[in-house]
């Protein structure tokens, strides 16, 4: 019988023959989530009463950036991988290097303290307190370096703030030990 639905027998396809031999052509299926257009399209974030339109990429780090300040340990953790990841991109561009950084809020004393990263000396004197950085991020530092080398006005500096300097496995070139 001939009509619609019902093909010559010669043409129909044979018992256990499948009728798209070659299958699905490769690459033809989206299954990856699409994060460069999601994280790419703008959203309207409100700090301190204004208005302003960021990356839904950038709203994401600051959520994070703000929770981790406010002790959360997780989002602290998840925001400096965001940052460094973003940082060691960058980095080919302007060259690494070690940044004096000036402690404003009271929020980042629970994100050094918490991550270990610095240790407070004369927590409750107001005139000597400062930060000492914790000599395992010393090292992970100047790691970062490359075959960039310190001057030695550079090397005195980091050396007088790190908390414990003779227990900082410090690279061949470094020259200051005082």
């Amino acid at each position: 019988m001939l009509g619609y639905g019902k093909p010559p027998s010669a043409t129909r396809f044979k018992k256990g023959q499948s009728g798209n031999p070659k299958g699905r052509p490769k690459g033809k299926r989206n299954s990856q989530i699409p994060y460069d257009h999601v994280l790419g399209q703008m959203v309207t974030v409100r700090e301190e009463g204004r208005k302003r339109r960021i990356t839904a990429a950038e709203a994401f780090i600051l959520q994070l950036t703000q929770r981790g300040l406010a002790g959360d340990s997780a989002a602290a953790r998840s925001s400096l991988a965001a940052i460094e990841t973003a940082r060691v991109k960058s980095a080919d561009a302007e060259g690494l290097g070690i940044k004096k950084f000036v402690i404003v809020p009271i929020q980042i004393e629970c994100v050094l303290r918490t991550l270990g990263m610095a240790t407070k000396k004369f927590p409750t004197d107001k005139k000597r307190v400062r930060w000492e950085i914790n000599p395992w991020a010393v090292e992970a530092t100047l790691a970062r370096l490359g075959d960039r080398q310190l001057t030695e006005a550079e090397q005195r500096k980091v050396w007088s703030c790190t908390r414990v300097p003779h227990k900082v496995n410090w690279p061949g070139w470094w020259t200051v030990t005082e």
